[in-house]
């Protein structure tokens, strides 16, 4: 019986920090929330369109994607980098 709790003990020591790295990321805020959505609508999106919900907000989506790739927002995703010289 001893054993048994010493295991689960090292088990739940060990799974601490496991549990803590899975949320090292910081909740969204409402006011990111708020922008997000009025990109979406600026976008085309209508939430109040249930009948077209999954096409209507995935082709959103791209398009906000799409005019970030076009400014230049965010991270580079054509580039070289040269190191060791």
């Amino acid at each position: 019986m001893k054993s048994l709790l010493k295991a689960a003990l090292v088990a739940a020591v060990l799974a601490v920090p496991v549990a803590s790295f899975a949320q090292s990321q910081q909740p969204v805020t409402r006011a990111e929330v708020k922008a997000d959505l009025a990109q979406l609508r600026a976008a085309g999106y209508d939430p109040s369109d249930w009948m077209h919900y999954p096409d209507n907000i995935q082709a959103a989506e791209a398009k906000v994607a799409a005019e970030k790739a076009a400014t230049g927002y965010g991270p580079s995703t054509s580039g070289t980098s040269q190191s060791g010289q």
